[in-house]
């Protein structure tokens, strides 16, 4: 249940877009923890995992909305007695490459989403979604990794956007974009929002063209290379939204990538047809982790998870 301390206009939230992998795990735990969720999805009728949890006991408690994330007025009408929206981007059918164009899309969407949560009374809340790729891309990453030394990368730094378009770091580019222009429109519009900047999200689905994985190399030997498991990423996400001294922005991984071992079980994992090597065994250095998600943990160190998601 969601803490009688936070004072919520309601015991409803949004999970906004709710038809990929996160967002549907966020909405099967949110159901376990007593919420009433609002799962706003595009083409929900192609969506099993929220066909499942409509079979289930807790249909009552959930209800499905078609989103538009174009469309304002499904924003809004997904939104209507809510007191909190937990948003995490899907690209659209028609577009589902992150290219140069991608980064537009993104920024439309999300100024709509924190938009609509302005002109939504009932709103207390919002946790948006971003990427550690918003975090970690500067010119010194290559240059000086020395400068890295002294002091850990964290949720104060930002991705440069221009070493990004220089680069072809679209992904990057579009989380960076995305989550400025929705800090600005809730600094603006008093909108109360964190924000999740999200490891690569390991599972099954985790493919080799998935667009986080570009720079992969770099982001290795300059020890950024973070990965974060499907319930760590879920329970981070309801804590930051339950406790109410959370604020800002919480980097979010429970692994580092940083020995020859870790990138070789990653490789053969997103290349499983790829034959098994054993070189890695004769290389035991370990690159020296330089990104820190100390103020995550420590927000979760009282965090009651609960039920687990498969």
């Amino acid at each position: 249940m969601a803490p009688a301390c936070l004072q919520h206009h309601s015991n409803t939230v949004c999970v906004m877009d709710a038809s990929g992998r996160l967002g549907s795990a966020l909405v099967q735990r949110l159901l376990q923890r007593g919420y009433s969720v609002h799962a706003a999805i595009q083409n929900h009728s192609e969506n099993e995992s929220l066909k499942a949890i409509l079979s289930g006991n807790s249909k009552q408690k959930l209800k499905i909305f078609d989103l538009d994330p174009f469309d304002f007025p499904s924003i809004i009408e997904a939104l209507k007695g809510c007191s909190g929206l937990f948003y995490t981007f899907e690209p659209p059918q028609d577009q589902p490459t992150y290219d140069e164009f991608m980064g537009e899309v993104e920024v439309r969407v999300a100024h709509n989403v924190l938009e609509a949560c302005a002109q939504t009374d009932t709103i207390d809340k919002v946790v948006f979604t971003s990427s550690a790729t918003a975090v970690i891309w500067k010119d010194d990453h290559q240059n000086d990794k020395s400068s890295l030394s002294d002091s850990d990368l964290d949720e104060r730094q930002w991705t440069d956007m221009n070493f990004c378009r220089k680069f072809k770091l679209w992904h990057a580019l579009s989380k960076t974009l995305a989550e400025k222009t929705a800090w600005a429109l809730a600094m603006d519009r008093g909108i109360n929002m964190v924000c999740i900047n999200a490891g690569l999200l390991v599972g099954p689905e985790l493919s080799i063209t998935h667009p986080y994985l570009k720079g992969a190399a770099e982001m290795y030997e300059d020890g950024v290379f973070v990965t974060v498991d499907l319930n760590f990423l879920v329970d981070a996400h309801i804590c930051v939204f339950e406790d109410v001294s959370s604020y800002g922005r919480y980097l979010c991984f429970n692994h580092v990538i940083n020995r020859t071992e870790d990138a070789v079980k990653l490789a053969q994992m997103l290349t499983p047809e790829t034959p098994q090597s054993q070189k890695y065994d004769q290389d035991m250095r370990m690159i020296q982790q330089r990104i820190s998600n100390k103020k995550l943990n420590k927000l979760l160190v009282d965090f009651e998870s609960g039920p687990q998601v498969d």
